[in-house]
């Protein structure tokens, strides 16, 4: 959910007129009535909300309306602004239907991450959540116990996982691991991230590599030479084949997921162990990944969910809705719009602008500030 009631408040008492679709925030935990309390507006039908919002705030992309049988962006009212999760590389005729309406779109994934815009970063908060999860569905999915025991069966050795990527994702599912008691390791081309995962009480796996090698200028990582690569592929090769379980979280922005685990190295795993690829959405880390299903593959559980923060739902939208906020709050003080593109976020952010795509970066926008009262 992109507002939950304690954020309506928030912005009401900034001076916006907010509504809510009827039952949006049900499946989250959020009642109608809560959002009523606050004094929102209850909308039943989604169109009426696009005809008549300056700002339309959802979690994911413009979908197609069956009931008005036009795609959302469609029905947004000329120049209204859109804040969402809007994977802007993968849908370019999505843009061109909201430039086409005049709609201002703001990724909430291209929020740059400087100081402050911290309390906008809502692809590090969901990450947070994915992260943890993910730990969680390896502990479910292997059978074996995470920690060590000592029983009067004897002592058990905890179970070895492997987390590839030390991001935000990363981190949080080798903090969580760690919890549950297995024996971490962490793999990142980014020698910078050592010392966080050694702070989190995990063995940190990596080549040598310069830094500026690694990463972009945003702190992302980058595309490596093929030759690093495949050296980089031996050595997750080796560690993939003694991890009991491994999570996958390594992305690269605008870009497919790199292929870390081949069928080969699978084939090496023993037989019940995990595979949780958190870059499934972006095509997997794993070969034989699937997206949005579980697989069983030489023995191998490969699990490759979608969307997992919203099986943490009330968290999920807590969190997100902070951000959307922090957003809102930056675009328009004190209840007025005021897109200005000489601010870092706004333009960092911004995929479509008065009629011109903006996506990829590097596109020049030519329009001046639009103020105007925002609801």
């Amino acid at each position: 959910m992109a507002l939950t009631p304690d954020m309506v408040a928030r912005l009401i008492k900034g001076g916006h007129a907010i509504s809510i679709q009827t039952g949006a925030g049900e499946s989250a935990g959020f009642a109608d009535a809560a959002y009523a309390a606050v004094g929102a507006t209850m909308v039943r039908e989604p169109a009426a909300l696009y005809r008549d919002a300056d700002a339309i705030l959802k979690v994911q992309r413009p979908i197609w309306s069956f009931a008005a049988e036009a795609s959302e962006a469609e029905l947004y009212r000329q120049g209204a602004v859109l804040i969402a999760f809007l994977k802007p590389g993968t849908d370019a005729g999505a843009l061109d239907k909201l430039a086409a309406r005049g709609v201002t779109a703001l990724a909430m994934e291209l929020v740059p991450r400087i100081s402050r815009a911290q309390s906008m970063d809502a692809l590090s908060s969901q990450a947070t959540i994915a992260g943890y999860k993910a730990a969680l569905l390896a502990a479910n999915a292997l059978p074996k116990f995470f920690p060590m025991l000592m029983t009067a069966a004897g002592t058990i050795r905890p179970a070895k996982v492997l987390v590839i990527g030390a991001g935000v994702a990363g981190l949080q599912a080798i903090a969580t691991a760690k919890r549950l008691g297995a024996v971490v390791e962490a793999f990142d081309t980014r020698p910078a991230v050592e010392e966080q995962v050694k702070s989190l009480g995990a063995k940190f796996v990596s080549l040598e590599l310069e830094s500026h090698d690694a990463e972009d200028a945003g702190g992302y990582a980058k595309a490596l030479s093929a030759d690093h690569l495949r050296r980089e592929m031996d050595l997750i090769a080796r560690h993939v084949s003694e991890a009991d379980a491994v999570i996958t979280t390594a992305q690269i922005p605008g870009r497919p997921a790199p292929v870390l685990i081949t069928q080969e190295t699978l084939g090496a795993m023993r037989p019940g162990s995990v595979i949780v690829d958190l870059a499934a959405e972006s095509g997997g880390n794993c070969e034989a990944s699937q997206p949005g299903r579980t697989e069983v593959v030489k023995g191998v559980t490969v699990m490759a969910p979608l969307n997992l923060p919203s099986e943490l739902a009330v968290h999920a939208s807590q969190m997100y809705a902070r951000n959307v906020t922090s957003l809102v709050e930056l675009i328009a003080p004190k209840g007025t719009l005021n897109i200005d593109m000489n601010d870092e976020i706004i333009r960092g952010a911004c995929v479509t602008h008065a009629g011109q795509v903006l996506y990829p970066p590097g596109r020049p926008a030519s329009a001046p500030s639009q103020p105007g009262a925002a609801k």
